[in-house]
């Protein structure tokens, strides 16, 4: 709420120019003031200035809903808004629909596992016709790795949706709808977020992609501990916000380190620290985690409020992910096993054991 911007209130225009004009864009910049440090900077008439002082406020300090109320609404949006599809039946199913919007996905693995793949399967879902059951709208990637391939993704389109991809008009319209940012520091990426709050319904975004979230929040000065959690507490903050108020699908990606016996990706008894923490973990609204178990990929569904965790396997193809037969697991406690600790007296780093 704190990152609502002020021309999304409701405001007169004339106001919202004045609020911008003396750097005031959200309702954090705003009630970080005092009433008088406000009315001064402002220097606007005293009923204009309570009004619009009052809209701000009950912006951030929406009234009380029932729960009735809540269960309503998320049903309703849930029908008319949907699910994304990922293309993998037996994971679209397990999560009743595929990637739900309005919430953050994490994709959690290994380099070279198969995340960015699925990232670009999620793109071409977005921005294909809804008559070939894709979006119809816009992608933003942020691709902080700098491997973003327009050649992968033109495979994996072309063996989808050959009817689409061998059309050059086709293409070029999707190309359009393919926007690609790559930030080159956490805090520029702060701003790549906040300013997308005007380009999503600008350019009809459907889906937002970070590949990867970790990627700028990386090493190993300890003085710069508290500076990156802080960066990352924002970047939080913006995509939950982003995704809640314009029921957007966000997914991002995430690393793994590995430890003990670990060897080829999970293979054996080991253990995975997940990049970013706890705090991070808890703003995650669902994690899917890949993963080698008896020499086969598979993603696992470690986190979702839907659906139990449950691994199947998958291969990587020029049709981008598949699903490897019509098999899934399921995963118990004893299983996979969650616990925190610090790691090298760093308190950023989630462990996940694999017994």
């Amino acid at each position: 709420m704190a990152n609502r911007s002020i021309a999304r209130m409701g405001l007169d225009e004339a106001v919202v120019r004045l609020f911008a004009a003396r750097k005031i864009h959200n309702a954090k910049d705003a009630l970080g003031l005092t009433e008088m440090e406000l009315m001064e900077l402002l220097d606007m008439p005293m009923d204009s200035f309570e009004a619009a002082l009052a809209r701000i406020n009950k912006s951030v300090c929406p009234p009380f809903k029932t729960v009735l109320s809540i269960v309503q609404m998320r049903s309703k949006n849930e029908v008319a808004m949907g699910h994304l599809s990922t293309t993998l039946k037996l994971l679209d199913d397990a999560l009743c629909g595929g990637i739900p919007f309005g919430v953050i996905t994490e994709l959690v693995g290994p380099p070279g596992i198969g995340k960015t793949q699925l990232c670009l399967t999620l793109s071409i879902q977005t921005v294909i016709p809804t008559s070939f059951g894709g979006l119809g709208g816009s992608v933003v990637y942020i691709d902080t790795e700098r491997k973003f391939s327009t050649t992968r993704m033109m495979q994996i389109g072309s063996h989808k949706y050959p009817g689409i991809f061998c059309n050059e008009a086709s293409v070029r319209e999707i190309a359009q709808r393919m926007m690609i940012l790559t930030p080159t520091s956490a805090p520029e990426l702060v701003e790549s977020l906040q300013k997308l709050q005007s380009i999503i319904p600008e350019d009809n975004v459907k889906l937002l992609v970070i590949d990867s979230i970790a990627t700028l929040l990386e090493g190993d000065n300890e003085d710069e501990i508290f500076e990156r959690q802080e960066l990352l507490g924002k970047q939080a903050s913006l995509l939950k916000y982003l995704a809640e108020s314009w029921r957007l699908p966000v997914v991002v990606t995430n690393h793994v380190r590995a430890s003990g016996t670990y060897e080829g990706y999970g293979d054996g008894e080991s253990e995975l620290w997940v990049a970013l923490g706890t705090a991070w973990a808890h703003a995650v609204n669902i994690r899917l985690v890949l993963e080698v178990r008896e020499g086969r990929r598979c993603i696992r569904i470690a986190k979702c409020p839907v659906s139990p965790a449950i691994a199947m396997p998958f291969l990587v193809t020029s049709y981008g992910m598949e699903i490897d037969g019509n098999e899934f697991w399921q995963v118990s406690e004893q299983d996979v096993m969650a616990v925190y600790r610090n790691y090298d007296g760093d308190d950023d780093e989630e462990i996940i054991r694999f017994n």
